[in-house]
């Protein structure tokens, strides 16, 4: 979608732009056809998925591993329109192998503190209670 490209197709490893709401709900309602029961389903599921993800990537013992559960995390933060959690899964994906063992762990960090955020997005507009 026109706006999914627009808003996460940059590749810039920095945090929130201004004016980014943890879920991209005008994205969600034409992903949901505006169904607000299979609104709350996609929630629930991302909430939950995210989190196992969240799990496998921290439990990441090689690259490979950590690659593939970022992006996990980008794909299912695009499906929601959480494109700043969608950009830090793309930085940790994106990190080589030789990058700093600091700079992985802020974009980890990054990407952690953005799936709470849109958690708790989630759980204040009355979607699953995750955060």
């Amino acid at each position: 979608m026109a706006s999914e490209r627009a808003q996460g197709s940059g590749s810039g490893c920095s945090g929130a732009k201004a004016g980014d709401a943890p879920i991209d709900r005008a994205h969600l309602a034409r992903y949901t056809l505006g169904n607000a029961a299979l609104e709350r389903e996609v929630l629930d599921l991302f909430c939950t998925q995210s989190l196992s993800y969240l799990e496998q990537l921290r439990a990441a013992t090689t690259r490979t591993a950590l690659c593939e559960a970022a992006h996990s995390l980008n794909g299912s933060a695009r499906a929601v329109g959480a494109w700043r959690m969608a950009r830090a899964a793309e930085c940790v994906e994106a990190s080589s192998d030789n990058a700093r063992a600091e700079e992985r762990t802020a974009h980890i960090a990054e990407l952690e503190a953005s799936l709470q955020e849109a958690m708790t997005f989630i759980a204040e507009m009355g979607g699953p209670d995750r955060a």
